[in-house]
């Protein structure tokens, strides 16, 4: 239900089960969200039992974990939304995973403009509007009473408030994230838009906190659920702004760095070479590795290439490969500060840097980097 900058390589056991790969982009059902589903169950098996006193206990908990799905159907909807938007913008995203609180679309390069930053907000909410359009339709087309027409209405509900609580307007939220957009581009400076979504972030957190103490007070039906979730979505809204607060700031802190001086020159070799003569040949050059295809497998581990060597040196040298993805892949134009970010965020040794004409150009590995950032606070 939210986007987020975080960068990383995705791989299946990273963060949840992989459940598949739409457009390319992965799917993760994090470990937290089977929490979340059998609380949703517990909680929602007695109000369809007393929304439809003729369904038993066993038929109410099927209603109320088909109701489960039909809501992370509805979250990945909502993801799918911000993820395709990022991709038509030219933004890579890493991964799209659902957890506790819903879902997350971990967009790998932070957006250059705020009309990027606004239209990749939006897309989530409009989807969840969509659905709880369509699905209100058929919330009042069926006959009152039944058991779909229940999941129907109780799936228009869900996502309408989905887009109602994204909507509001504090980080990390999608409301949030369009605040900042329409900051950025009013005051000419991303880090003013991200001070104004923390301090909605801080609004909303005060008012999902009075919302809650008010049902405590008048002693409301649902005062001690909607305390326990007000507490954690008010959680949840506090440490994500406070986590895109230290991104901003990191991205704001000048490097003083000259990449150029950094970046290793490039070498391709076939991606069946000998891992030991890749060694020999790499000479403290970055190797890509290429198949017969001209498909580029990935850059050499030097650490995983010398265990390999040691043992069969004549293994071919792809399996001693760093896949690259579009998270690893940097542009001999990129600005030093969003290098830094890039290689601070994401979860890979080395990065293939490309010219214009997506040429490979040099390849920086993160030791460099880290040593010169290392000279330099010293």
């Amino acid at each position: 239900m939210a986007t987020t900058s975080r960068h990383g390589r995705a791989e299946p056991g990273d963060g949840g089960l992989l459940l598949g790969r739409i457009a390319g982009v992965p799917v993760l059902l994090s470990p937290s969200w089977w929490v979340g589903a059998v609380l949703i169950v517990l909680l929602y098996t007695p109000l369809v039992a007393r929304i439809l006193p003729q369904a038993g206990v066993w038929l109410s908990a099927l209603l109320a974990a088909m109701f489960t799905v039909l809501l992370a159907g509805s979250v990945l909807l909502h993801e799918l939304g911000h993820c395709i938007a990022a991709l038509r913008l030219g933004l890579p995203v890493r991964r799209i995973r659902l957890f506790l609180l819903g879902g997350i679309s971990e967009i790998s390069r932070t957006p250059a403009r705020p009309g990027q930053e606004g239209l990749v907000a939006a897309a989530g909410p409009a989807v969840s509007v969509v659905l709880a359009a369509v699905t209100g339709l058929g919330w009042f087309a069926l006959s009152p009473g039944g058991a779909v027409w229940l999941l129907v209405a109780q799936t228009c509900v869900a996502n309408l408030a989905v887009a109602v609580f994204n909507l509001l307007p504090g980080l990390p939220l999608d409301g949030g994230r369009m605040l900042r957009a329409l900051t950025w581009r009013l005051s000419g400076h991303r880090g003013a838009g991200t001070t104004a979504g923390v301090v909605g972030a801080g609004g909303v957190a005060a008012g999902l906190l009075i919302w809650a103490m008010l049902g405590l007070l008048h002693d409301a039906e649902d005062q001690w659920l909607r305390l326990g979730v007000c507490l954690l979505m008010a959680w949840f809204v506090v440490a994500g702004a406070g986590a895109e607060r230290s991104a901003e700031q990191r991205r704001g802190r000048p490097s003083g760095i000259e990449l150029g001086e950094l970046v290793r020159p490039v070498l391709q070799l076939p991606a069946e070479s000998p891992v030991g003569d890749a060694l020999l040949a790499a000479a403290g050059r970055g190797v890509v590795l290429v198949r017969a295809d001209g498909i580029a497998v990935g850059l050499l581990d030097q650490t995983s290439a010398e265990r390999l060597a040691t043992h069969t040196p004549y293994e071919p040298a792809e399996r001693a490969a760093e896949p690259v993805g579009p998270e690893t892949i940097l542009l001999d134009t990129d600005p030093p500060d969003e290098v830094v970010e890039r290689v601070q965020d994401v979860l890979a040794w080395q990065f293939l840097v490309i010219d214009q004409q997506g040429r490979p150009s040099g390849v920086l590995r993160r030791e460099d980097l880290r040593s010169a950032l290392r000279a330099r606070r010293g």
